[in-house]
């Protein structure tokens, strides 16, 4: 059975060019970059060479580039760090309410920790207000973290509104810049973002990689203790591999970035035309314009559930998601559409069609043409539905 991956904000293929890059320090070149010998020397090189290549991607110098584990490491790092760094005098933290679960949920922790926590509402297509923002940001506030794009309907947030209201209360700003990477532009200083974090597998890197950028000034109460490593911040003994991967597929994806984003928008547009003309009772989730990461579509199918979707589409061979991968297991309604104001039976019919770097019209053209039998049969099947 021919297969089509739809999935790509869950996590992306490793493309071949940064696997080569990897290989040599999966085999001979295996030492430890603490180690003062050549093959520690090796490790440290190709590891300092990869902080340049992120450091260079955002824009950022590379003293200010730090490795992780992954995405939901460096947004700990950076919600954590700074909000113990300053407890006894600012205790206050604001967080959108359609944040990835790595930040809502260390929100939740630090809510346990004595630290009040205000979360940003959204409108009907996943924007913050700036003015929200002015009407809560206090003078006791010590991070506020915005992510630039979401990654279940791909709105892109004003980062430099926000971040400039920000910096005037005297707080950290972080944005969590994962599903933005390779689709849009990433200057720091543009964004004005104190802190930032980055994942390798959303990016056709390998799983096991991030990335997490300290402005230099910031501090932070580390999380993990041990060695020296990453200047102290960050202990454990660096994974070069990965740490080579991630710095070799950010290279690639801004190098085909502006050729990719006019692709996919493309195909996007031909998709969501071909869904909406091919069934009826289908609604979008988020805006159609220019402030989308133009490879997410997010679509609700009305009277009847998305899991029912996803398992009639793997049967045919087609991979899609309800929502972010880290709660799949979960039948709730998405908490993005729901902070979206999104009916909860629109909700719970979503479905995010999230589209990559090998993705094909033919591709496109073949899950449409599956689609209006599989809805159809399913809402044959609803209680909720009247055929006409």
């Amino acid at each position: 059975m021919k297969q089509i991956y739809l999935d790509n904000n869950a996590t992306t293929p490793v493309d071949e060019r940064v696997l080569d890059a990897m290989l040599p320090y999966l085999k001979g070149m295996y030492g430890n970059p603490s180690s003062v010998h050549f093959s520690g020397r090796e490790a440290k090189a190709a590891m300092e060479n990869a902080r340049e290549q992120v450091a260079k991607f955002i824009n950022a110098d590379p003293s200010e580039i730090y490795f992780t584990s992954g995405g939901t490491e460096s947004d700990n790092i950076a919600l954590k760090g700074a909000a113990f760094l300053n407890k006894d005098k600012r205790n206050h933290i604001i967080v959108s309410s359609i944040e990835h679960h790595a930040i809502l949920e260390s929100a939740h922790y630090l809510e346990k920790e004595d630290f009040k926590v205000d979360y940003l509402v959204v409108d009907k297509d996943g924007f913050v207000s700036p003015d929200e923002l002015k009407d809560k940001i206090t003078d006791k506030t010590s991070i506020v973290s915005i992510m630039q794009a979401n990654n279940e309907v791909g709105s892109i947030q004003d980062i430099p509104a926000l971040s400039a209201i920000t910096k005037e209360a005297g707080a950290v700003f972080h944005t969590d810049s994962v599903q933005a990477v390779g689709k849009i532009k990433i200057d720091v200083d543009e964004l004005g973002a104190d802190m930032l974090s980055i994942s390798g597998h959303k990016v056709y890197g390998p799983k096991g990689i991030g990335v997490v950028y300290i402005k230099k000034g910031k501090r932070i109460t580390p999380l993990f203790h041990g060695g020296h490593h990453e200047k102290k911040r960050r202990a454990g003994t660096e994974n070069i591999p990965g740490i080579v991967g991630i710095g070799t597929a950010l290279e690639l994806a801004e190098s085909l970035r502006e050729s990719e984003h006019h692709r996919l928008d493309a195909l996007a547009e031909f998709f969501i035309d071909g869904v909406m003309n091919a069934v009826p009772n289908v609604y979008m989730n988020g805006p159609r314009n220019e402030r989308r990461v133009s490879s997410t579509v997010n679509l609700s199918f009305e009277y009847i559930e998305g899991e029912s979707i996803i398992l009639s589409l793997d049967m045919k061979g087609i991979g899609v998601a309800s929502g972010s991968a880290c709660t799949s297991g979960s039948l709730s309604a998405s908490h993005v559409l729901t902070a979206m104001s999104v009916p909860i039976e629109l909700a719970q019919g979503s479905i995010r069609f999230s589209m990559g770097r090998f993705t094909t019209k033919e591709d496109l053209e073949y899950t449409i043409s599956v689609l209006p039998e599989i809805i159809e049969k399913l809402r044959l099947m609803s209680p909720l539905y009247s055929k006409k």
